[in-house]
Formats: structure tokens, sequence, C-alpha cells
């Protein structure tokens, strides 16, 4: 999917996109183009771009590439595919009823999920907003554990 959607490699290109998306949302996924869900989620991504085109861009980064330990570190991306989502370089967040409202882990499970959450974090930013409550139902969430170290 490297090919059909703009991969990101180095710390001052995800810099540079954060900084300069204005009135959209920026939907930056991080994971690797070797792993299987990943590519599935990138196919959902690539299948929506075009519709969401108007008020969101979507923008793959590589975790394997050393400038971008960063942004892992920063977020704390601990499992692969994470996407995370910004308005006017504001880190957006969502409620999803889980103990993490900074990313979504996992992948969407249809072209309209994906679709729906950037319009609510579209329609909650111009609103001022900072953190949403996710359109989707619980069953097509992804759930997982996070596990705590040294607490």
């Amino acid at each position: 999917m490297e090919y059909l959607l703009s991969t990101l490699r180095q710390k001052r290109e995800v810099d540079s996109l954060i900084r300069d998306t204005i009135d959209k949302v920026l939907v930056l996924r991080f994971g690797r183009s070797s792993d299987a869900v990943c590519l599935q989620l990138d196919d959902v991504l690539y299948k929506s771009a075009r519709d969401v085109s108007r008020f969101a861009t979507v923008a793959l980064v590589d975790v394997e590439s050393e400038e971008i330990g960063v942004y892992v570190k920063y977020f704390d991306i601990s499992f692969i595919p994470s996407t995370i989502f910004f308005f006017n370089a504001h880190h957006m967040k969502m409620d999803c009823g889980s103990a993490d409202h900074t990313k979504w882990v996992g992948t969407f499970q249809t072209k309209q999920d994906f679709i729906d959450v950037v319009e609510a974090i579209y329609r909650g930013a111009m609103k001022g907003k900072l953190i949403v409550s996710c359109p989707l139902p619980p069953e097509r969430i992804p759930k997982f554990q996070l596990l705590y170290k040294d607490v």
C-alpha cells in the first residue's frame, strides 16, 4: 500500500505534515508494511481516502524507521497498527470505551466504520472539542488488553 498512500519515514516529514494540515483531520497509521493486519487496515484507508478527502488526509507512518521512534515512544504505540488523529496540529482523542483514548488500536472492520470515525472527529474538532465519542457500536470496536509494567 506504500505506493497508494504517502508513507512517512522521517520525523521531519511527520512534523511538517502535522503542522501543515489545516482545517482537515490528519489520520496517521503507525505500522509495518509487512504486517498482515496493517495491510488490511491500509486497504480500508486507501478505499476510504477519496471519500474523506474533503475533510481528512491519510498517511502511513513506518514504525521500523529509527527517527519515528520518538513518536512511537511519545504515543506509547505498543500494538501495531495504531491510528492517531490530529486536527490543526492538535492531537484528537476518541472515547471508545477503552482505557486509552489517544489512539485507535487495530483495524476498522469496514470502510464505512473508518468514514464514520473520521467524520465524528472532524465534527467534534470543528466545535472545538479535543475528545469525541466513538460513533461505532461496541461490538465493532477492536478489544485489547492494556498491560502496565512496573505499576
